[in-house]
This record gives structure tokens, sequence and C-alpha cells, in this order.
């Protein structure tokens, strides 16, 4: 069967990760959190204290960087690695989430974290998750979906995930952290968040996780059965009738 690309975008805590990893477990995809390798690039800059408008400094640091992803075969999860060390819960942290999207707006980070990712979906038989995948990353991407939800509710996600973590973070600052996140993501300059114009819409306010997961496998099903529907029409076509 042909293997396709998925792309989901969309703004943060929509559930985004959990549903593209899902889907990817399903289908048997390679996953890819292209947000976590911009945390990577923050926590990279943060620990070396490189300054985010020092340009030089961050292109040699872009050079110097290697993140990777490693599957825990315990929990079954990719986890990110930077430089060779398991960095997962490190970048997941408030204060990551604070400065990552100042970071990624930084063409030198977008352009190397783009071209990347690029890479890593040659092949196809990808799900990816993040701002710009479908309208940057992968623009022919055959399935496209952009996730959106309450700021309220998103935070309030964030916190229980936060707090599984062990860290107490109150709700109120989640909510103007993602909405100053919104606002750079939404606004910036270098590939900016938005919804391609060929995306399913998807609110998951009032959603499930599985439900969330359904509606993008009924997608994929539906795009691979006309893939595979028109590879047979264009069969038949080229039949020689004598």
């Amino acid at each position: 069967m042909r293997k396709i690309v998925i792309a989901i975008d969309g703004y943060s805590s929509c559930g985004k990760s959990t549903t593209a990893k899902a889907v990817a477990a399903e289908l048997g995809y390679a996953y890819i959190d292209t947000g976590a390798m911009y945390r990577a690039v923050t926590l990279y800059l943060l620990e070396n204290n490189i300054s985010f408008d020092d340009l030089p400094r961050i292109e040699q640091a872009l050079q110097e960087m290697h993140i990777s992803f490693k599957r825990n075969r315990k929990t079954g999860r990719n986890e990110l690695c930077l430089d060779g060390h398991i960095r997962e819960d490190e970048i997941r942290q408030m204060r990551i989430s604070n400065l990552v999207s100042e970071v990624s707006s930084v063409p030198a980070v977008r352009h190397a974290m783009v071209a990347q990712q690029q890479r890593m979906g040659r092949k196809r038989g990808v799900v990816m998750d993040g701002r710009d995948i479908g309208t940057t990353v992968f623009p022919d991407a055959e399935v496209k979906i952009f996730m959106t939800a309450d700021v309220q509710t998103r935070a309030e996600r964030r916190q229980d995930e936060l707090a599984a973590k062990g860290e107490q973070v109150p709700v109120e600052e989640i909510v103007e952290n993602l909405r100053k996140r919104d606002h750079l993501d939404s606004t910036r300059t270098e590939s900016p968040l938005r919804r391609a114009a060929d995306a399913v819409m998807l609110d998951t306010t009032h959603m499930m996780i599985d439900e969330q997961v359904d509606f993008v496998l009924e997608r994929v099903s539906a795009m691979l059965f006309a893939l595979a529907s028109e590879a047979g029409n264009e069969r038949n076509g080229n039949e020689v009738v004598v």
C-alpha cells in the first residue's frame, strides 16, 4: 500500500502530539514531533548561554548540536535526544514553553529544522505535528489536519500534563503563555502558524483523544482509498485492448 505524509498542525495543547502518536502507531508509520525539535534548540541555547539575538552563535550552535528521536521500548513513545542524551522531560518544562516561540521565529533555526524534518520524511510513511507542516515542511502532504480548541481547555490540559511530571503551574499563567505563543506563532515572518487551504479543521474542545484519532484515521482511510482507485484507473487506462 502506498505510504503518505500526514500533517497535523495547530495550536499548543490541542492534542496534536497525542493524536499524531496514536495515528502513527495504528498505521505503523514514523512519528515526528517537530515542536520537540524547537524545544531542544531552546534548551541548548539556554544551557550554553547563547543569546537569542546572537545570530552568529546560533548558526554555529545549529551546526554543533545533534537532534534525534529514540523509541522507548518500555513506554512505546519516541523520546527526544539532544547530543545523544534523552532530554524529553527537560524540554517540556514551563521555562522552555515560555521561550520556544521566540527561538522558533529565528529564520536560521526555522530553516535548519525544516530541512531536517524534510529529510526525516522524504520516504513518506510519517505523521508529523507542528505549526507549519502542511504549509512549509510538506505542502504536498496527502492528509492535512488543523487542530484548535478553546484556550481555557488547552490550559487545563497543559496544567494536567505538567502536574503529572511534578511541575505545579497556575492555570492563569498557562493561559497567558498560550496566548503569547499563539500571537508569536501566528504573526512571525518565517513560516507562521496558519491553516493550509486544503487542511481539515478539527476543534478538539469537547473531544476525547480516541475521537480525535478516529477523525484523522477516517481521513487517512478515505485518502488511501482514493489513491488506490486512482492508481487502478491509471493501470486500466494503460492496458492495450487487442
